[in-house]
């Protein structure tokens, strides 16, 4: 599957998400092979914009270095207040043209509302970010999320409270989605009372390492499709790292639905759903010993196929 957002929660660079979903993503680009990296949602330390910006790029940027010799492209762009209009017409075209594109971990709602300020203050379009990443989206191209990021590129950033969610609204490429990070089973409480609360929503829980690879559109009929493609990475094998690498203790991604049942999904496991515009009907189906079950029955599907679902709706 060639999703268009990967949103994930990860202790370190395990190879699964990072080589496989990433890395050779970029380097199969038609028209170039870079990441472009967003530590925006770092905050300052020590009276410095940069050195957590800098930190965090650091951690990626090792891992990137393996790729030299493939032609691997990768580069930040860092956030600060002194930014001029020409930095931020480059940051645009980089932001635009990239083959994937991440936004990296901090704090979820410092980097929402610095993404839109520079719309807004260089642009006169506070939702220009949101729009370039969708228009990334319509052209097939990667935006990957990765903590803080993930919460942003999802409907909703999951860990505020439910009474308020004025500036919380994600950029909706994980669309109907909300997502708790570096999860564990003690929170599922939490998925359940969102999941509730926001019926409409399909709600996860990503332990490290975990991931969603999605992509929607609209079929034909008018009816709206979204598959999410489950990632459990257990991969990094550093032992004295094993107490943050949830799935090496075996943690899968919990789900609950909007009536409370659970739901535990594995590596290579499928969600599709299907929705009319109006939302009367809504429908999804999932993956299960590779079968097909329906989601709200459990039972085995007529459907022998993704593919076939989408066909007949």
């Amino acid at each position: 599957m060639k999703g268009t957002a990967l949103v994930y929660s990860s202790h370190d660079r395990s190879d699964l998400i990072h080589d496989h979903f990433i890395v050779q993503r970029a380097l199969r680009g038609e028209n170039n092979r870079r990441i472009l990296f967003l530590p925006m949602s770092e905050t300052p330390q020590n009276g410095s914009e940069y050195e957590r910006q800098e930190f965090a790029w650091g951690n990626f940027r090792y891992f990137f270095s393996f790729y030299d010799r493939f032609g691997l492209e990768y580069l930040p762009f860092y956030w600060n207040s002194g930014l001029r209009a020409e930095d931020v017409e480059t940051f645009w075209h980089y932001l635009w043209s990239s083959e994937v594109v991440i936004l990296g971990g901090g704090h979820s709602v410092t980097g929402l509302h610095r993404y839109k300020d520079l719309g807004a203050r260089f642009n006169g379009e506070p939702g220009k970010f949101g729009r370039i990443l969708h228009e990334r989206k319509a052209r097939g191209l990667l935006t990957v999320g990765f903590s803080a990021g993930a919460d942003q590129l999802c409907e909703h950033i999951f860990r505020r409270t439910y009474d308020d969610y004025t500036d919380t609204k994600g950029f909706g490429l994980v669309r109907k989605s909300m997502i708790t990070l570096h999860h564990d089973s003690s929170r599922n409480g939490d998925l359940w009372d969102a999941a509730r609360r926001f019926g409409d929503y399909r709600v996860f829980g990503l332990p490290n390492d975990a991931g969603l690879n999605v992509d929607w559109g609209v079929l034909p009929s008018g009816n709206i499709w979204q598959i999410y493609e489950f990632v459990v990475d257990r991969t990094w094998d550093i032992p004295s790292d094993q107490f943050h690498i949830r799935t090496r203790q075996g943690a899968l991604i919990d789900h609950f639905d909007p009536h409370g049942r659970h739901w535990a999904f594995d590596d290579g496991d499928h969600l599709v759903r299907i929705q009319s515009p109006d939302g009367r009907f809504d429908e999804s189906w999932m993956t299960a010993g590779g079968g097909l079950l329906h989601y709200g029955s459990r039972q085995p599907s007529r459907y022998s196929s993704i593919s076939e679902i989408l066909a007949s709706h």
